[in-house]
């Protein structure tokens, strides 16, 4: 089938955030008393608010309810994008350039606030038919629910939308909601090996990723 829409995740794909996530809710925990556990980063990525602010309260005993952790880190990261949003090199560029001959939207673990400053303030949000957060749907990834959000409201079948992807449950959500995954690992953050065996190409940098290169998939 031809690749007719793509569907780009957000964080790590188009901007460099993971990082600052991590730095915001490792601080966040230890000032509220929770612990941080070795594999927490990679447990948190993906999960949607609700998901995640559960967890820190609950499985890093962060003395506070999820709706205080959500509101409290939503606000820090909103700071940190009030200075500085980190797009990523080629990002804004590889919309561009997909953007000329398809219909393109966003499926993001992000809250709908932070998706909507950072599409904002790097000018990208235009170029987007719609945009989704895992807030506004049932489950967080790698459940599929926001990739086939994401292809139903470009009016697409799953299986003829790419997915842009770069965590172990962005990658697992996209495949179970039938897309085509492109996978653009942050190398700070590798993908787990069953995971990024699911993606149909597997790019160093946004700038391999092409109208040629999606016509390619299988």
């Amino acid at each position: 089938m031809v690749i007719a829409a793509v569907v780009f995740d957000m964080d790590g794909v188009l901007i460099d955030s993971e990082p600052v996530w991590e730095r915001v809710r490792r601080a966040y925990v230890a000032e509220r008393g929770g612990r941080w556990l070795p594999d927490t980063q990679t447990r948190l990525m993906g999960m949607s608010t609700a998901e995640w602010s559960t967890y820190l309260s609950a499985e890093l005993g962060v003395d506070a309810a999820p709706e205080q952790v959500a509101r409290e880190v939503i606000a820090r990261m909103a700071a940190h994008y009030a200075v500085e949003v980190p797009l990523l090199a080629g990002a804004a560029a590889a919309v561009i350039r997909l953007g000329a001959s398809l219909p393109l939207a966003v499926a993001s673990s992000s809250p709908r606030t932070l998706i909507d400053a950072v599409l904002t303030s790097t000018g990208l949000l235009p170029r987007f038919a719609a945009t989704f957060s895992t807030e506004e749907v049932p489950r967080g990834k790698p459940s599929p629910d926001v990739y086939l959000a994401a292809a139903n409201a470009l009016g697409h079948s799953p299986e003829t939308c790419a997915a842009v992807e770069d965590s172990s449950n962005g990658l697992r959500a996209a495949h179970t909601a039938g897309l085509r995954v492109v996978a653009v690992p942050r190398p700070e953050y590798p993908p787990a090996p069953d995971a990024a065996a699911l993606a149909r190409a597997t790019l160093a940098t946004l700038d391999e990723l092409t109208p040629a290169l999606l016509a390619d998939l299988t």
